[in-house]
């Protein structure tokens, strides 16, 4: 009986694996990769030789009586393109079928973008929240950003960059002006981790390129929360101001103490 070995590889810099992750690597008798050809440029640089098994998104189910075949014979390592496998990458299914099979299941752990943005982010790191890429489409990403709204811990996203503009207004929409930092090219030559408000974010990100991993501060606790009367008095008067409650929940639920949500239903009501 073989052992399934979720072997963690380098995120950027090619010296961002371990010495057990290598030594796995070299004694496996198979390697199951997100793509193989960025799997054999590693493979090469550290000259190991071990046979390579595609193992990718659209192809993950119809691998998985393959791959159980080889365990019966021998050990599997299971790798992405980088950073931590089963992390927003394929695996999950093939933990599951190799645990329903019987076989030991066993982690090798290194280098995950979300843990390296986190720790320079600036922002607490006592306790969080990874949440993966965000809905492409606007009305889902809102009702999911709306979900996590009231959370104390910091949020872990990742992003695109041909969807980060919409998704940092988004944020900001449903969140307000909470501290945030990106991160883009962790440890590679280019490597860029950006700190600030999410609307100074909007204003420095025209044109961004490469993958983004974002930290965003959990809400913070306000001293005291305002009564009923007195965010029922400051409803009216961003009423008449000509807000909506979509424009200022956010801001007033940072302000008031009152989760976002509350505020909306109260302020519809109102109207």
């Amino acid at each position: 009986m073989g052992t399934l070995y979720l072997v963690a590889t380098p995120i950027g810099n090619l010296e961002d694996v371990s010495a057990r992750a290598l030594r796995t690597l070299r004694q496996v008798d198979l390697i199951a990769a997100e793509d193989t050809r960025v799997t054999r440029k590693l493979l090469t640089h550290y000259d190991i030789h071990a046979p390579v098994l595609s193992y990718y998104e659209h192809n993950k189910l119809t691998r998985l009586d393959a791959i159980l075949g080889r365990l019966h014979q021998g050990d599997v390592a299971l790798v992405s393109d980088a950073g931590t496998p089963a992390l927003n990458d394929p695996g999950y299914e093939l933990v599951r079928a190799a645990l329903e099979a019987g076989y030991r299941v066993s982690p090798v752990p290194g280098a995950a973008s979300p843990i390296a943005a986190l720790i320079a982010s600036g922002l607490p790191t006592d306790s969080f929240v990874y949440l993966g890429f965000l809905p492409r489409k606007q009305s889902e990403r809102r009702a999911a950003l709306d979900e996590v709204s009231d959370l104390p811990y910091t949020l872990i996203f990742l992003e695109t960059p041909h969807r980060l503009a919409d998704s940092l207004r988004d944020l900001s929409a449903v969140f307000g002006d909470r501290q945030v930092a990106l991160a883009r090219e962790l440890t590679k030559l280019h490597e860029e981790i950006w700190r600030g408000s999410l609307h100074e974010a909007l204003e420095y990100f025209k044109a961004p390129r490469g993958e983004f991993v974002i930290i965003v501060a959990g809400r913070a606790a306000t001293r005291a929360r305002w009564t009923r009367a007195e965010l029922l008095a400051a409803l009216r008067k961003r009423a008449r101001a000509g807000e909506t409650p979509a424009q200022y929940a956010a801001r007033l639920s940072a302000e008031s103490g009152w989760p976002r949500r509350e505020i909306y239903k109260l302020a519809t009501r109102e109207n």
